[in-house]
Formats: structure tokens, sequence, C-alpha cells
């Protein structure tokens, strides 16, 4: 690549970094690709690192050390997130969103890109300083809310099938309690699609009691994976004890059997400082 201007270098480095989060980026490489000092890149770095806290994009990681460099850490500010998932919660308390048989319509709001992509970000600040392998989700209205996540974090997705397919090989099931219906059901996953012992973030668009969530964690028992974390975007307000202990939430509602939904904020507002 030819020597380009500072100021755009700046861009591009920045639309870098912005484009690979979680990822150890070297200065040999910047150096390199710019045909710069590394002098000159670590000044480079460092008015990038002020912009992006300035403008709540993230932080800006430095690692010394041959094998060192920069990560992207991105980050939502707690008066942005909190602003942003109160005008979610605006909208789902709409009485025209309550459903025969006191569910809540959202399908909605969780097909919209940019609310999905700010939400992934949510979650990543939320569990940003844990290791983890993989994202996992189960189908099928949770896998762009854990695709969104899994970007921000840079980190591959599993999804956990209702049933078998042939197309995924073999596999392992296990039946499962599901919420407050009690009811049995199976959720499969191919061996294929998780190491062994692998550090696991779970996330899901709804928790009414955990079923669902407790199914996944016993699923992982299987292949002796850990895991590390359990995001909702919704949480019912109205069980007492839910079947997943550790969990976060961003929102909470209660009311939908009565036909008056009341949709607030989730525990992330207290657990997240």
């Amino acid at each position: 690549m030819k020597k380009l201007k500072r100021s755009l270098r700046l861009v591009e480095m920045t639309q870098t970094l912005l484009q690979h989060p979680h990822s150890l980026i070297s200065l040999t490489s910047f150096a390199e690709r710019y045909q710069s000092a590394k002098s000159s890149i670590s000044e480079d770095l460092a008015m990038i690192r002020d912009m992006f806290e300035e403008s709540g994009l993230g932080d800006l990681q430095t690692y010394a050390g041959a094998a060192g460099g920069v990560k992207y850490i991105p980050k939502v500010p707690r008066s942005a997130s909190l602003s942003f998932i109160k005008s979610i919660c605006g909208q789902l308390e709409k009485q025209e969103r309550i459903l025969p048989g006191g569910f809540l319509y959202m399908s909605d709001l969780l097909g919209q890109p940019a609310l999905l992509n700010e939400l992934g970000k949510i979650f990543a600040t939320a569990f940003a300083n844990l290791e983890v392998d993989v994202v996992m989700t189960v189908e099928t209205k949770g896998i762009p809310l854990a695709y969104a996540t899994a970007t921000y974090l840079n980190l591959p997705v599993v999804i956990v099938r209702r049933d078998n397919k042939v197309t995924e090989g073999s596999a392992v099931s296990i039946n499962y309690v599901s919420g407050s219906s009690k009811r049995i059901q199976t959720m499969s996953l191919s061996r294929r699609a998780l190491k062994e012992q692998s550090r696991v973030l779970i996330v899901d668009d709804y928790m009414r009691v955990g079923g669902t969530v407790r199914g996944m964690m016993d699923l992982l028992q299987e292949f002796r994976a850990t895991v590390r974390g359990v995001g909702v975007f919704m949480e019912s307000a109205e069980v007492a004890d839910h079947l997943v202990d550790d969990y976060i939430s961003l929102a909470r509602v209660s009311g939908i059997e009565t036909g008056r939904a009341s949709v607030g904020l989730g525990n992330y507002f207290d657990k997240i400082g």
C-alpha cells in the first residue's frame, strides 16, 4: 500500500479497529501497511483511543511486548444504554402487543438490524471481560440477537436445535422441562458444533421460568463445557424462582396475562456499574 496522508491513515486505522473488535492487532502490521514508523503509529492510536472514549465507542487497550499491539473493546456507556433500553420498554408496553395465551409480540423489534446491533453491543459490554469461546442460543428467535452479540465479541455462534437434522451429523440430545408449562421437550446439538471443554456465553430473547436456558446448561455438560455467562433480552418479573440463578437481563415484563403489560429495566443496570 502506498503511503497515505495522516488524516486518511487515521480514518482507515479507525475502520480496521471497528471492524475487528476483540482482535489483537500488532503495531508492526500497521507500520508495514502504512509504511510508517511505529512511533507515528503509536501517536495515531493514542488519538483514536481518545476519540473512542469521548464518543462512547469503547476502549482501545494496549499490550506491550514483541507479540503485543492494540485491541478494540466495544462498550456502551451506561447513560446511552439506559436511554436506549427505556425507549424499547416504551414501545413494548403498547397494549396491541399482547397476544392470546399471555405472550408479548416483539419479533418486529428484534428484526431491526440497527436495534439488534445496539442490543448486541450492550451484551458485549456486559460480558467484555469474560474468557469465552462461543456464543450459544436455541432456535429460532434468539438467533439474531446471538449473532449481534457475537459480532462485537468476535466469537462464533453455536445454535441448539429443537430436533436433530441429518445435515448436522451425529448429535447429543436431551429432554428438558419447558418453563411454566412443565412440558417435556427435546433439544439437540451437533457433536461437530462445539469442542469439548469450551467456554460458553448463552444468549436468548426471553426467559420466563428459565427452562430453556437450564436445558442448554444441562446439554453443555455432555460436552464438558463451562457456562461463563447468560444474557437474556427480556425476563418475566412474575416468576419468583427462576431455574437459572446468575444471568443478565435488559428488560423485565409483568402484567401480560391481565392485558396491561408493564415493561421496565432488567438487572443489567444493577449489575453493571
